[in-house]
């Protein structure tokens, strides 16, 4: 199909409602830009629908799990399709922890314990995982450190410069995404991070401003991110692209 680099969107909601009427122009760009996509999951339907997608292409790399803010529904019809679909799914995702989805201490006990059972399941079937870390990446790569998991992405990485030298000696992958092409902060961490664990994300359907419009974000603004990279890190853009190619194989396990 493409005799050029893959590039891989390593963080996509390609199950989200947003995203439903569009789902054979996708596919056909993702084609023709030789993309692919890492396709997360927030809940138990997500969840199907991402295998759906991942029956309908092999572009499509269907990661399922529980998103921290569903962490307080019904968890284990998910924890039940992780374990009968573990040797058709690409990795476990989007998993995680956030503060700002519960209203107490009893609430926040519950995401962490669906977080780490997760992350069990990750490690027994030898899985990539998708985390969400926003506030709570100190706790994550403290509970991190206690599992054996073969392969972690940090998705929109949003830490210090000294969480990311820690995420980076756990041996962390951390992806940027649309914010990175007009954030200087994402710039400076993009620049600090090791080169063989940075990955690109859109993670849409999020809608990004400033040069993106507010457009739901879609999967070719890869190209822009990646070529916005390669000006940071003052890198020629086919060389990137190759990078990234690697990183994204080693990530998934391929």
């Amino acid at each position: 199909m493409c005799s050029m680099t893959w590039l891989y969107d390593s963080h996509i909601h390609l199950s989200d409602t947003e995203y439903e009427h569009d789902i054979p122009l996708i596919m056909n760009c993702m084609k023709r830009l030789c993309i692919k996509a890492c396709c997360v999951s927030m809940d138990y339907s997500s969840s199907i629908k991402t295998l759906e997608l991942g029956k309908q292409s092999d572009l499509v790399l269907p990661f399922i799990g529980i998103h921290p803010e569903k962490a307080q529904d019904d968890t284990e019809s998910v924890f039940k399709l992780i374990d009968e679909n573990n040797e058709k799914i690409s990795g476990i995702g989007e998993i995680g922890l956030d503060s700002t989805y519960t209203n107490s201490d009893e609430e926040f006990g519950k995401q962490e314990e669906v977080f780490k059972t997760q992350l069990s399941y990750a490690e027994k079937f030898g899985k990539p995982v998708s985390i969400h870390s926003r506030k709570t990446l100190d706790q994550i790569l403290e509970i991190l450190s206690s599992y054996k998991v073969p392969s972690v992405l940090l998705h929109w990485f949003d830490g210090s410069k000294k969480q990311l030298q820690k995420a980076m000696d756990l041996d962390c992958y951390v992806s940027f995404g649309p914010v990175m092409v007009y954030s200087k902060d994402k710039q400076v961490l993009l620049s600090k991070a090791n080169k063989d664990k940075i990955l690109v994300e859109t993670d849409g359907p999020v809608r990004f401003s400033r040069c993106f419009e507010n457009k739901t974000a879609q999967i070719d603004f890869i190209p822009s991110i990646v070529f916005c990279a390669s000006k940071v890190l003052h890198v020629n853009y086919d060389e990137l692209c190759d990078v990234i190619e690697q990183n994204s194989k080693r990530f998934l396990m391929l």
